[in-house]
């Protein structure tokens, strides 16, 4: 099974976080952020992981902390759970509708770290989670797990909406991409042998 347990303790949060790559999507997240919470449920559910969080952070300053962090712990989850990548399909896209959003997102879970955030967010807070922090915790979690992703809007008006496909999009590309490819499941998927 691929699968791994993350705790990471800081002066600004301390999380534990348990990822099974081949889940069902069920979850168990206490972000301190109900937005966050949110989002990182729709995530699982549609990336078909298992994932259980717990953070607990310095969420009296603000959010940032505990959204970068939960990005490195998610993104290191993910690295050490595919493990040399044998056998991944190693690409995934998702091309998202959300009512009048549209988010196409990209990934390649490559080794190398590239973010490419083309989403126009209207409004700067969705509740008290400021939107800005979206891109934080992509680059935080893609820098961790060594993920190539785009994240482009084609539509949208509505800012939960827009957050919203986002990580739906994410969470199907990266299902289809940490897929085993039956046929090569004993290969790497480079001409270099290594990811």
């Amino acid at each position: 099974m691929r699968r791994k347990k993350i705790v990471r303790d800081t002066k600004e949060t301390k999380i534990v976080l348990a990822l099974e790559i081949d889940g069902t999507g069920a979850y168990e997240i206490n972000t301190g952020c109900g937005f966050l919470n949110h989002m990182l449920e729709l995530f699982t559910r549609h990336g078909r992981f298992d994932i259980a969080v717990d953070c607990n952070g310095d969420t009296e300053v603000d959010y940032h902390h505990t959204v970068e962090d939960i990005g490195i712990a998610m993104g290191s989850a993910f690295k050490e759970s595919l493990g040399d990548k044998r056998g991944i399909y190693r690409y995934g896209s998702m091309l998202l509708p959300m009512d009048e959003a549209l988010i196409l997102c990209a990934v390649d879970i490559s080794g190398r770290s590239c973010v490419n955030f083309d989403v126009q967010i209207p409004a700067q807070k969705v509740g008290d989670f400021d939107t800005e922090l979206v891109k934080e915790f992509i680059e935080a979690f893609a820098r961790e797990m060594g993920l190539t992703i785009h994240v482009k809007m084609l539509a949208g008006e509505n800012t939960h909406h827009i957050i919203e496909a986002v990580f739906k999009g994410m969470g199907r590309a990266l299902r289809a991409a940490c897929a085993i490819e039956d046929e090569y499941a004993d290969e790497i998927p480079s001409t270099k042998g290594v990811l």
